[in-house]
């Protein structure tokens, strides 16, 4: 007799069991295992309430973006040096990494806050120096911050909206050469973008977070690249204010904290500056007094507005549009000039156009509209930004307008979507004619300033936006598939120029301090010593020519030089086969890289002598000269100016100290302290020949400090290249 026994259990045990107590035949799959492939599936198909092809397409953009920046990404070797000798120091000293020290032995600092320089010092700690190591991190940026426009886009006007903005900012020439480039300008657009999207989550329903993130967002912006990170708070400050979904009591407080969040998130850093001792930190480069607030408030801040830079290299135009300048004249068409204009402006007038007209369609829409709230926080922050470059007399680089790249973008797509869907309107389909005209006309413009440039381009884009226009006109009668025809053949003809100039900018290495999108002769503005951007002639600028009109240079700097654009051949010093020029700069892979032709005293000249915009040409037995016996020194050499010195860094890997840092004009060290390094042994060499650009002339620091060496120690002539052996007094 079989006696049925019931099965043992376990006090707690709530595992699933057959009927006879055991486990079950096929257990279900655990959560681990899941989980993986549910967040694949959402990542995938997106949003439930978006169409099957939304999530395949936005990724697709990032993708394809990530392959556009990443191409021949190495073929601007180190970029700009200042910038890269910064980020190598850092890779090697923390203390440098948190000040932003121009060398690891902390003799000075960059002339801006280093949050941009912390991505790529890690990125260096993590692969090794090179020039992907360095760029990478921004290519990543300029992906990040496309998807946080699609994001900002998509929530309120569809996907198909996010897409089109998304490729405005992708296709912008002046994101192409940015996103690829080493300067703080890429964090900088990247932090703004977030900002404007958590200000836009803020006002749609009113909680307390996305105000404070946002201001968390602009203080780490302000580390960035200081005060250029607060141009838009007047317009995120004044659209939340009126049109949050709260009390206005609440409204104020609300903004109270988000500023709170801002000097926190921002200030953390400059309390710890300030309140260091300077005797042990490296001297705040850019500033006159050794003073992180100096430098904020005059030669990044006011000085950028009125000209008038302690330490610069001189200013621009005044405002209203006066004689000019180094930086270019300013005034209302600034954006639109022959210095600027193929640089951003491509999609300019569409902008204004759609955003004016956007904010028509949206107006019956209540205070606390979410849409029509999120195209006034764009467009305020692009109409604010425009109007300080605009009129700003100081120093104006062109690639600096990448920061309206995303405000474009957004209100590009979103006043076209808000048009588009009202497009049975008389009105609406007639704004989006304008705007699709205005484009390939303007279009026309820009393509035939540059003449040998794709000539047939340019009658492409205005006969096919002429045509795209007409269709719109027409575009609320019956017949869907007319107006959609018409709706694609602008978008193919308003994008049809700024890809051309952008895919010529990835086609192509950058190096130096002033950089400009587009194929040669784009821009007509180099800065000092610029000549246009491009390589070319003797010492790197246009033939004949500097940076100004009648082919005059900067003073003090000897000849122009280029961009490091130069097609190889005579005069360019690019490499075999010719690749683009890289200006003179000992390339990752340990190569010396073609100097910039036959300059004397030019910047990136012959001769191994540096100068203010681009670095110098370290040949082989320099390297060598400077590299024996480096362990027994703090620096193995000092010169002057920042480009120059990092120059010999980046090629040695050693401390290099720069002396008066970018400019050559600030004031350290004094002479004092730089004889009492000499006097300890901690410098090696003094590099000689090199240009400060203006380095307060016989009676700067640098000057003082060149003269007292030239007279007091050995010279070593090593190639063309003139170096001081501090250790051998000629006495």
């Amino acid at each position: 007799m079989t006696t049925h026994r019931e099965p043992a259990t376990h006090a707690g045990d709530t595992r699933p069991r057959d009927e006879n107590g055991g486990p079950p035949p096929t257990a279900p799959p655990g959560p681990a295992r899941s989980r993986p492939r549910a967040l694949v599936r959402t990542l995938w198909r997106g949003r439930p309430d978006d169409p099957r092809w939304a999530r395949p397409a936005f990724l697709g953009l990032l993708l394809a973006t990530a392959l556009l920046y990443l191409c021949d990404l190495s073929a601007s070797g180190y970029a700009n040096s200042f910038y890269s000798a910064a980020v190598q120091a850092g890779s090697q000293s923390w203390k440098a990494f948190f000040f932003g020290s121009l060398d690891a032995a902390n003799a000075i600092t960059v002339d801006k806050p280093p949050a941009a320089l912390w991505p790529m010092a890690l990125a260096v700690r993590i692969f090794g120096l090179s020039s992907w190591s360095i760029l990478v991190p921004e290519v990543l940026m300029g992906v990040a911050t496309v998807a946080v426009v699609y994001a900002a886009v998509r929530r309120r006007f569809g996907p198909a909206a996010g897409l089109l903005a998304g490729a405005v900012l992708a296709l912008t020439p002046v994101a192409a050469l940015m996103f690829r480039f080493n300067n703080p300008d890429a964090l900088l657009a990247l932090l703004m973008s977030v900002a404007c999207y958590l200000v836009v989550r803020a006002l749609e329903d009113g909680r307390t977070k996305w105000l404070v993130w946002a201001g968390v967002a602009i203080g780490f912006a302000f580390l960035a690249k200081t005060l250029q990170a607060f141009l838009i708070l007047p317009a995120l400050a004044l659209v939340y204010g009126v049109c949050a979904p709260v009390r206005p009591r609440k409204r104020l407080g609300q903004l109270a904290l988000a500023t709170l969040a801002l000097v926190v998130s921002g200030g953390w850093w400059v309390a710890a500056v300030e309140l260091w001792p300077a005797s042990s930190r490296p001297y705040i480069g850019g500033s006159q007094n050794n003073s992180f607030l100096e430098l904020t408030f005059g030669y990044n801040g006011l000085g950028r507005l009125n000209g008038e830079e302690t330490g610069s290299v001189g200013g621009g135009g005044g405002p209203g549009g006066g004689s000019g300048g180094q930086w270019g004249e300013t005034g209302w068409d600034r954006m639109f000039n022959s210095e600027i204009g193929g640089q951003i402006s491509w999609l300019l007038p569409a902008a204004l156009v759609l955003l004016v007209a956007g904010l028509v369609a949206l107006r019956r829409g209540g205070r606390t509209d979410a849409a029509r709230a999120s195209l006034l926080v764009w467009g305020g922050s692009l109409l604010m930004t425009m109007a300080v470059f605009s009129y700003m007399a100081g120093i104006f680089h062109q690639y600096y307008t990448v920061a309206l790249a995303p405000y474009l973008a957004v209100v590009v797509g979103m006043g076209a979507t808000a048009l588009w869907e009202r497009r049975e309107r008389v009105w609406a389909s007639l704004a989006l004619a304008a705007a699709v005209t205005a484009t390939a006309a303007w279009g026309y413009v820009l393509l035939n300033r540059t003449p040998d440039y794709l000539p047939w381009l340019k009658w492409l884009v205005l006969v096919g936006g002429l045509v795209a226009a007409l269709g719109l006109v027409f575009a609320g009668r019956p017949g869907g598939r007319v107006a959609l025809a018409a709706a694609g053949l602008g978008v193919v003809a308003s994008l049809a120029a700024p890809a051309a100039y952008t895919l010529s900018t990835v086609q192509e290495g950058h190096s130096g301090s002033i950089v400009t999108a587009g194929p040669s002769g784009a821009s007509m503005m180099g800065g000092p010593g610029g000549g246009g951007g491009r390589g070319g002639g003797p010492g790197g600028g246009d033939p004949g020519g500097g940076a100004f009109p009648g082919g005059g240079t900067a003073p003090g700097q000897g000849q122009g030089q280029g961009q490091g654009r130069g097609q190889g051949g005579p005069g360019t010093g690019g490499f075999p086969g010719g690749a683009p020029g890289r200006n003179g700069q000992t390339a990752p892979d340990g190569r010396t890289e073609g100097g910039t032709g036959t300059g004397g005293d030019g910047m990136g000249g012959g001769g191994g002598m540096g100068g203010l915009l681009n670095g110098a040409q370290v040949g082989s037995e320099a390297k060598k000269l400077l590299e024996t016996d480096a362990d027994d020194y703090t620096w193995v050499a000092a010169a002057v100016g920042a480009q120059n010195a990092a120059s010999y860094q980046l090629s040695t890997g050693e401390p290099v100290m720069a002396i008066g840092g970018f400019n050559g004009t600030d004031p350290s060290p004094t002479l004092a302290q730089f004889k009492k390094y000499v006097e300890g042994g901690e410098i090696h060499y003094f590099v000689g020949g090199g240009t400060g650009g203006g380095a307060g002339g016989d009676s700067g620091t640098s000057s003082r400090i060149t003269s007292w060496v030239e007279a007091n120690f050995t010279k070593v002539t090593v190639g063309s290249a003139t170096f001081y052996d501090l250790t051998r007094p000629t006495a």
